[in-house]
């Protein structure tokens, strides 16, 4: 009996020390937290289904080059018959693997990111959440263009007159890499093949956030 209990007591030392082991080797292979080197961050809202590569490769770039964070959100929309707050888990399924692979990109470009899901009734309410209520220097936006998922030109104009900052819109050529939940993003393009392939417009807007109209 005294055989068979240390034998069990073995095995689960062992057991603990491996998945001890399996943790920190984990923890050392994920690449450390970046650090913000300014105050400044830049709102890069998305919709549901797929979001832009090269408008994320935008915003990317500009943070980089601001030591900005870059504030990815996702706007879920809520339909009329539900509260606000309800529990939306279709919608958080395909949100979380995109802000995952938003973070992940974000991590290679040594970019700090601080990820949001914002609420609405419809994707220009959860824009006018967002930008009441999160603090922000710049806006980085993909417009919807030949299919390519996007904010339209109601919605792209109705945040060039409500939101306070600068405004880069960004529109996709049809060659645009989407990304959807479950597809991983592709390398980050270079400078040149970043502006030849899609136009990108910054507009300055001065007025008050969208939080008092």
């Amino acid at each position: 009996m005294t055989v068979v209990l240390l034998v069990v007591v073995v095995i689960l030392a062992l057991a603990v020390v491996t998945l001890v082991g399996a943790r920190l080797y984990d923890r050392l292979r994920r690449p450390a937290p970046v650090q913000a080197t300014s105050s400044r961050r830049i709102l890069f809202p998305f919709v549901a289904g797929a979001l832009s590569s090269r408008a994320l490769d935008a915003a990317l770039r500009l943070a980089k080059t601001e030591g900005a964070t870059l504030v990815p959100v996702f706007l879920a929309r809520v339909s009329l018959d539900l509260p606000l707050e309800s529990a939306l888990p279709r919608q958080c399924s395909m949100a979380m693997p995109l802000l995952e692979a938003v973070e992940q990109r974000a991590t290679e470009a040594g970019v700090p990111v601080d990820s949001r899901i914002e609420r609405g009734r419809n994707r220009r309410h959860a824009l006018r959440q967002a930008i009441a209520q999160e603090r922000y220097d710049r806006i980085v936006i993909a417009a919807a263009s030949e299919g390519s998922p996007g904010f339209d030109a109601e919605d792209v104009a109705w945040l060039l007159d409500h939101a306070a900052g600068e405004i880069v819109v960004l529109r996709p050529s049809s060659a645009d890499d989407e990304l959807s939940p479950g597809h991983r993003l592709a390398p980050a393009t270079s400078t040149r093949s970043w502006r030849k392939r899609g136009d990108v417009h910054g507009v300055s807007r001065a007025g008050e956030t969208a939080g008092s109209r």
